[in-house]
């Protein structure tokens, strides 16, 4: 098959979902088991995108510097945040296409990440079933933050780290429930994740729901 930006984005093949749920590395997984290219969005979205951020800030008259932990993380409420977040979006979805018309792959591509939103890729998918969204339970969200150092632990420097933490967390649940509500009116299948399957078992239920387009 010829390569062409066009096909690259029209076959990839999509996880998104809640913090915390497993996404890149069950990406990851279905990636090695089946010679995919695996775009992380959570990389790009915090190094390779900090240009475009910078540029989209100067076009909306805005200083082009990040705001102020605090006016992130301590300020604002978490249905506040979550606002933020979610407006915020489909802007950083067209830097994930751009990327991804610039692969010069003929293999399938893969892409994970929670700005990876049903609503926005059922636009340029070829079909909503080359999308899976992964939710965690909130007993299995509790346990990562337990568990899981990069959830559990606030590394900004913010004036209230405990309060920060907080509001990310509330802020994570709200985002949680917009992605299930979207994914159920674009038709994209959600699996739960709660803790009681590995995450091998969980690549493969991921891997059998993407078959029609691994072969």
């Amino acid at each position: 098959m010829r390569w062409d930006p066009v096909t690259t984005v029209r076959n990839a093949l999509w996880i998104g979902g809640g913090q915390w749920s497993g996404k890149s590395t069950v990406a990851g997984i279905i990636a090695d088991r089946h010679g995919l290219t695996h775009y992380h969005y959570d990389y790009h979205d915090a190094r390779g995108h900090q240009d475009r951020r910078v540029a989209a800030r100067l076009r909306r008259g805005e200083s082009p510097g990040d705001p102020h932990p605090d006016r992130v993380w301590v300020t604002p409420s978490p249905q506040e945040m979550a606002s933020t977040v979610l407006a915020g979006f489909p802007e950083r979805f067209e830097w994930v296409l751009d990327d991804l018309r610039a692969l010069g792959t003929p293999r399938p591509v893969i892409v994970d990440g929670w700005g990876i939103r049903p609503e926005l890729v059922v636009r340029v998918a070829g079909s909503p079933r080359q999308m899976v969204v992964l939710v965690p339970t909130e007993e299995f969200r509790r346990h990562q933050l337990a568990v899981l150092p990069r959830a559990g632990t606030f590394n900004a420097r913010v004036s209230d780290p405990v309060k920060a933490q907080r509001n990310r967390v509330a802020r994570d649940g709200l985002i949680i429930q917009d992605v299930t509500e979207n994914a159920k009116l674009s038709g994209v299948i959600i699996i739960e994740v709660d803790g009681s399957r590995g995450v091998e078992a969980t690549a493969e239920m991921v891997a059998d729901h993407f078959s029609p387009f691994l072969a």
